[in-house]
């Protein structure tokens, strides 16, 4: 059931790296070995998990450039079964010096090949761009999961990010669909948050997820601590939904299983 999982959405501020390291640790809390890996030069997965100092570390950036093996460039975490390849500075140039490289849009691929053995499911936290480290994951991925912000411009940009999706499946990663749609930062208090659901969920049918992440004050302390809000404080609600999202999506994929 081993699974390359791509968070990706254009827009930032979506709930992309909360719900990135969220799920992983609530997947990593009932016996999963999960490993995260930072794509995002603003390495906020990286800072999430607790690691603050940048400059000296080996991760992501090593490993797409071919100068690390993937298995010397990740790191346990003081959560149980929860591994993470961290974004260090030099992931900031890296589309720069990709530019030029044939085959660009597979090294990420060709070099992570190897991990997903030890892993059940790795999960790629993307920047918010659909540029060259995207498209590496997107190449690299089985699956893409999009976090989508409950706000009026929710569907605007997403038709982008489904047509880059087909793109890449009909192109260069046959194997890679829509694992779904998380709607994030839903407001029981706004009518508009109610709406933008509904119409997602008109739209995209059930690839939407039926679990809502709430607005959450908890949710966004938790970064701040160095840890998700999962082991920040596990019965506030924003907790409670990502473990509802973790069951959910463990319950797809019993369902492809069969």
């Amino acid at each position: 059931m081993s699974k390359i999982i791509a968070v990706v959405n254009q827009k930032g501020g979506v709930g992309k790296t909360t719900t990135t390291l969220n799920l992983a640790t609530a997947l990593s809390t009932i016996g999963k070995n999960i490993l995260v890996i930072d794509f995002d030069p603003q390495g906020n997965a990286t800072t999430g998990l607790g690691i603050t100092d940048k400059n000296n570390i080996v991760g992501s950036y090593e490993v797409l450039i071919g100068e690390v093996k993937a298995d010397k460039a990740f790191y346990k975490t003081t959560i149980p079964h929860l591994f993470l390849m961290p974004a260090s500075l030099h992931l900031s140039g890296a589309e720069i010096e990709m530019v030029g490289l044939k085959g660009r849009e597979k090294l990420l691929s060709k070099n992570i090949e190897n991990l997903k053995a030890s892993f059940d499911f790795i999960f790629i936290d993307c920047p918010p761009s659909l540029g060259l480290l995207t498209l590496n994951a997107l190449v690299a991925a089985d699956q893409v999961l999009v976090p989508l912000q409950c706000e009026f411009y929710a569907l605007e940009g997403l038709s982008q990010l489904l047509f880059t999706i087909a793109q890449v499946r009909k192109n260069l990663n046959p194997h890679l669909e829509l694992q779904g749609v998380v709607l994030t930062m839903f407001d029981t208090r706004s009518s508009l948050s109610t709406q933008v659901a509904n119409d997602v969920r008109h739209h995209l049918k059930d690839k939407v997820y039926k679990t809502l992440i709430p607005r959450n004050v908890r949710v966004a302390e938790a970064p701040s601590f160095g840890k998700p809000v999962v082991i920040y404080d596990l019965k506030c609600q924003g907790s409670q939904a990502y473990l509802a999202l973790a069951k959910e999506i463990l319950s797809q994929e019993g369902e492809r299983a069969t």
